[in-house]
């Protein structure tokens, strides 16, 4: 109805699995990553679960369209159906005769002699079940027992099992244990983040064929309020949104529109009390934690009022300065009444209340710690060999601390290799400060002294003449200008490794299909958004074959223009898309911090 009102080809928030739709947020990558990781391991079951309407069909969809062309899926939609009708069903689906009165034992049979002949024609055969949920105790273990004919290498049959949150409660009952242990890839699909909503909506309002954004952002963050960020809410709401606005010929959707699509459709998250916790409960729980804080704030209070009196009066008022930032360092924003909860009857919380002592003494400690950090950072000196220089695997291990891995050099001796098996890559390359810094990733630095000798550094950081080096005693800064008189122009770094290169099997085919399918298509979409000039030449480049597009996006960035998606292609595609990984110049992306926590990879079994 409002389609060619807006420009659009197609309807954008389609409720339907279609894979051109499906938007790679970081989780939604992951997901088809297990996906095709799972089916080039050696057979078992994959467990693919989430809340409704997060995306799990579509996902699965952009699977079967990707997979590798030696893989043969059975789709089985329907799960609510006996021992004997799921195996039926999947004869069916992989093209089994079997006679109409024929026993569950010949069906078991005839399926045997299918995967066997199979694996003979080099054949790998997966078994999709989706709603997963719903399939009885009886079926999944009839399901496990299909699993058990395997060669010495690997098992015949694939296993993918997609379903809501109540599968994995499932298989955690003890007559499920031995099923569970056979899961060799799981991934729980999450909803939307809040910074993800923008880029989702451009993403699939492109996909349709317009190129400009529609919602104003007052209306996007009313529709993550209203969605909770997920996906089908986000398509019925935006839907009817666009629905209003074209009935007051309106090109921009606004808030309002979308608080009254929110109100059509009706449909709301999974709230708590559908996750297992009863609304009276929840409530009395609440009103037993309010009343507890309560009587201890007032009898403190009593207590210590003439001695909280003298403080109130001696220490200035505390101000609230800013909005209380989220877990992913965003403000909240505030739209109008739908954010404000129902009232809550409130304390009057003086300077000498226990709140206030305690937010005064956190603010005390962060201080003294940031006083304390700042200390063991030196200011900017010469730089010296014998002083900053480390051996190679000391310089490596601080730059794994860096992308947050701790380098057990015991299973991984060494380091490219412990990289590869951490999803990273290792670049070697040789080139000018310039060169690194158009990189922009943290590096260690081969230096060489006066007699010859190799030392190395890694550098973390890189401002004017202040470079900064990550050592074993922390970050120490030094002057770029004196470091560089031992500095001959070598240089390593890690890079984050896209998803279908980093699973296990033929790197090569798994490339050619997810890029073919699913990643690059994704990626090249976001490039021409950001680095095109105008609409025109969104439209050119769009209409382009994707090796052109690859092409014109390495003009753009000044590579060199073979259309080929090496490392230098990817890590300046990183650069403009992923604002989580370590750049080595402050300023130059969503910058995060080069050095925080560690984790310890375990080693791939196999």
């Amino acid at each position: 109805m409002y389609y060619d009102f807006f420009g659009f080809r197609e309807p954008p928030f389609s409720i339907a699995p279609d894979p051109r739709y499906l938007y790679l947020s970081e989780r939604h990558k992951e997901a088809l990553a297990h996906l095709m990781y799972g089916v080039q391991g050696q057979g078992g079951f994959i467990v693919i679960t989430g809340e409704v309407g997060t995306g799990k069909t579509t996902v699965s969809r952009c699977f079967i369209e990707n997979v590798p062309a030696h893989v043969d899926i059975a789709l089985i939609l329907n799960p609510r159906l006996s021992a004997r009708e799921l195996l039926a069903s999947v004869c069916d689906e992989f093209g089994v005769a079997y006679p109409d009165n024929a026993t569950i034992k010949l069906l078991v049979d005839r399926i045997n002699l299918h995967l066997i002949d199979a694996h003979a024609r080099g054949r790998h055969q997966v078994l999709m079940i989706d709603e997963a949920q719903n399939l009885s105790a009886e079926v999944l273990e009839q399901l496990r027992l299909l699993t058990n004919l395997e060669t010495s290498e690997k098992k015949l049959l694939q296993i993918v099992l997609l379903g809501q949150p109540e599968l994995k409660e499932m298989l955690e009952r003890p007559e499920l244990r031995q099923l569970n242990q056979r899961v060799t890839a799981r991934y729980h699909l999450d909803a939307l983040e809040r910074d993800e909503l923008p880029a989702y909506l451009h993403y699939r309002l492109g996909v349709a064929g317009v190129k400009v954004d529609l919602f104003s952002p007052a209306a996007i963050r009313l529709l993550f309020r209203k969605s909770q960020g997920v996906p089908r809410l986000i398509n019925l709401i935006s839907d009817r949104a666009l629905l209003g606005a074209y009935s007051e010929s309106l090109h921009q959707i606004e808030a309002h529109h979308v608080r009254e699509a929110a109100r059509e459709v009706g449909s709301r998250p999974r709230s708590q009390s559908e996750s297992g916790i009863s609304p009276a409960l929840r409530y009395l729980t609440l009103a037993s934690a309010v009343l507890a804080v309560a009587v201890a704030a007032f009898a403190y209070t009593d207590s210590r009022r003439d001695a909280g009196a003298e403080r109130a009066e001696a220490q200035p008022p505390v101000e609230a300065t800013a909005d209380p930032a989220d877990d992913q360092g965003n403000v909240p924003q505030v739209d109008g009444p739908e954010h404000a909860g129902p009232e809550a009857p409130t304390a009057d919380i003086g300077a000498g209340s226990p709140i206030v002592e305690s937010a005064a003494a956190a603010g005390t400690v962060e201080r003294a710690e940031i006083r304390e950090v700042e200390s063991q950072v030196p200011d900017l000196e010469d730089f010296d060999l014998a002083e900053h220089g480390m051996n190679t695997a000391e310089a490596y291990e601080e730059l794994f601390q860096v992308w947050g891995h701790a380098w057990d050099r015991t299973d991984y001796p060494l380091a490219c290799e412990y990289a590869d098996a951490a999803g990273l890559g290792c670049l070697h390359k040789q080139g000018s400060r310039r060169s690194m810094e158009e990189i922009n990733r943290p590096a260690v630095l081969e230096l060489r002294g006066p007699d010859g000798g190799a030392a190395y550094v890694t550098l973390v950081g890189l401002d004017g003449d202040e470079a900064t080096l990550k050592t074993p005693e922390g970050a120490v800064k030094v002057s770029f200008s004196e470091l560089q008189n031992y500095w001959f122009g070598n240089y390593s770094v890690l890079w984050q490794v896209p998803p279908y290169m980093a699973w296990d099997g033929d790197p090569g085919e798994l490339s050619r299909q997810y890029q073919k399918g699913v990643w690059l298509s994704a990626r090249m979409m976001q490039l021409v958004g950001l680095h095109a000039s105008d609409d025109r030449e969104i439209e050119r480049i769009s209409r382009l074959v994707r090796d052109e597009q690859v092409r014109w996006y390495q003009k753009v960035k000044r590579l060199e223009q073979d259309g080929v998606i090496g490392a230098m292609t990817l890590i300046q595609m990183s650069n403009d898309l992923d604002a989580g990984v370590p750049r080595l110049v402050p300023g130059s992306h969503s910058v995060v911090s080069p050095i925080g926590p560690a984790q310890t990879l375990q080693p791939r079994s196999g």
